[in-house]
């Protein structure tokens, strides 16, 4: 966000925290940053708080903002602020104090009240009053994020540069809410969760499936192109094959662990490509070989917390589209080229390819030792990444600490219904985990050389994918994609038999004929609400001239077409 935005948010944060105290002076504060579209602090309050009580603090705020505070900076040594603070009795502040390097800390203050924090605010409360805001929601929230804390109170706000910035955001936010992703799975009949199965674990529908497996082939198919091969590897593998990978250690937590009546213990994967790794290993290589080229969508596991499983977008078993890339280093820069153009052909034709940016996702230079690998290496990985997008034209956005375990990487950042950044499509590039496995191939020189791996993921996961588009586009997917692509309504029983014959002449579009015993009205509604593309509804005048009545999804006009002509329009529209 762009940082005068970023201060708004946090000072906003500030003058929330203030108003909390006027109204609660036993409060104790947690932290208050700004976040994405806004901002939230947390608070140790006496009574659990009512979203009637949002509106007082709000004219708290208001007032506070009205007042025209000047808001100062001052700084303590750290024994100082421990005992100013201890006065105040804030021990969450206390607890932050006491972990930092630093001699002396820094605090904001306006109108009697202060806090830790270094900043940057605006200068006065009043630069506040054209800005739009409001506070938002109420929800819990462990202090620090460990579950083994207090649970705290998150007072979440929303910040904008203008009130009509804001109530954009939240046309748009209730636009997305009547288009969530669950609500649509069950009017589409794509997917369902069982509590017998559990949560995370979401069950799909042959409608659901045929949408999973289209965007499976369209993948594929464009992949293929570049020489990927699909490939099948199991869905756990002993501890020693990610203690190898470095993923034990970074999902250890996450790790559903397994033992057999036999004691031979197992680890559900948290990732595939380790397993890819075997594969590649299972013979000697020759550099006229590569690239050796393998891809696969299949199951891997996380064991999240279950507060945070929600829908498709946090699940438990993850159906990712994964693939890697076994090369020579003259051979990556073109590697990573073909993969940006799989990703340009894949989001072109879901119309969001000139929706993203990029980010050249590199190393937290000040925290160096979390990473596996040479530091040479990821010096090389973050140069060639640099070149691809200088050559490409990508204007990739440099981005320190969003690396990979074991490399740096292309992160394709798309937005979703409400406008929010995700990060979908990522080109990785790895010199690690080859070492780590001792790959090997032979050179042109006969002796024994290093691969290189390239990681690359086209959607991500199925399950989270999924939720985009349906919330994208509100459960009217491309005609492509869409599970059913027509359907034919019979006016009444008396029209059955033609609405096979019409449906038969169709068979090369996904077709289903609705001949339940209901109103033509109540037949088109539910139809709508399925999203499907084209309603044709066909009674004695169609039967009479050998014609269908069409109405295209999002149009209220009907057109009367033959037959030939409306599967003619239909397979171009689906081209």
């Amino acid at each position: 966000m762009p940082q005068s935005l970023e201060t708004i948010r946090h000072s906003l944060s500030h003058v929330l925290a203030a108003a909390v105290l006027k109204t609660f002076p036993e409060a104790k504060l947690g932290i208050g940053p700004a976040i994405e579209n806004g901002f939230y602090y947390d608070f140790d309050l006496p009574k659990p708080l009512t979203p009637e009580e949002l509106k007082t603090l709000e004219k708290k705020m208001q007032k506070i903002i009205e007042d025209s505070f000047k808001i100062e900076q001052f700084s303590k040594s750290k024994k100082n602020a421990i005992e100013l603070l201890k006065k105040d009795t804030q021990s969450y502040k206390i607890e932050l104090i006491e972990e930092l390097p630093d001699p002396e800390v820094s605090f904001y203050k306006f109108d009697g009240f202060s806090d830790l924090c270094k900043g940057p605010h605006i200068k006065n409360t009043s630069e506040l009053k054209k800005v739009g805001w409001k506070l938002d929601k109420i929800a819990g929230a462990y202090w620090r994020g460990n579950e083994k804390n207090k649970m705290l109170q998150r007072i979440y706000g929303l910040a904008f540069e203008t009130p009509e910035d804001l109530r954009q955001y939240e046309q748009m936010r209730a636009e997305a809410e009547k288009n969530d992703h669950r609500k649509l799975g069950k009017d589409l009949d794509l997917f369902v969760f069982s509590d017998l199965i559990g949560p995370g674990l979401p069950l799909f529908t042959p409608k659901g499936t045929l949408v999973k497996e289209l965007l499976q082939t369209k993948v594929e198919n464009i992949c293929k192109r570049f020489g990927f091969d699909k490939v099948m590897t199991p869905h756990l593998a002993k501890i020693k094959l990610y203690e190898i990978s470095g993923h034990a250690e970074k999902f250890s937590d996450e790790l559903f662990r397994i033992t057999s009546r036999h004691k031979q213990d197992y680890v559900m994967r948290p990732v595939l490509c380790p397993h890819q790794t075997q594969i590649y290993a299972s013979k000697p290589r020759s550099y006229k070989e590569l690239p050796i080229r393998y891809m696969e969508s299949e199951k891997m596991y996380r064991a999240e917390k279950p507060g945070e499983i929600g829908g498709l977008n946090r699940v438990i078993a993850i159906t990712v589209e994964d693939g890697h890339s076994f090369c020579r280093v003259d051979q990556v820069k073109q590697e990573i080229k073909n993969m940006v153009e799989i990703i340009k052909s894949f989001y072109t034709d879901l119309g969001m390819w000139d929706n993203h940016w990029i980010s050249l996702s590199v190393r937290d230079y000040s925290n160096l030792e979390k990473y596996i690998g040479e530091s040479k290496d990821w010096d090389t990985c973050e140069k060639i990444l640099q070149e691809v997008s200088d050559e490409m034209n990508l204007n990739a956005k440099k981005r320190e600490g969003e690396a990979a375990l074991y490399g740096p990487k292309l992160d394709f950042m798309f937005k979703d219904a409400i406008g929010r950044e995700v990060q979908i499509p990522t080109v990785q590039l790895d010199f690690a985990t080859p070492k780590r496995f001792k790959l090997s191939y032979i050179n042109e020189g006969g002796k024994s050389d290093i691969p290189v791996m390239v990681h690359r993921a086209i959607l991500g996961s199925y399950e989270r994918f999924i939720a985009l588009l349906l919330e994208r586009f509100g459960g009217a997917f491309p005609v492509w994609l869409s599970p059913v692509q027509a359907i034919v309504l019979p006016v009444s029983d008396k029209h059955i038999e033609y609405a096979k014959k019409v449906a038969d002449e169709l068979k090369e579009v996904r077709i289903e004929i609705d001949d339940r015993n209901e109103s033509i009205g109540r037949k088109i509604r539910d139809a709508e609400i399925q999203k499907i593309p084209y309603i044709i509804v066909v009674g004695d005048k169609e039967e009479k001239d050998d014609n269908i009545t069409v109405r295209e999804r999002g149009s209220k006009e009907l057109e009367i077409q033959k037959i030939g002509k409306f599967l003619e329009s239909v397979q171009k529209n689906i081209q």
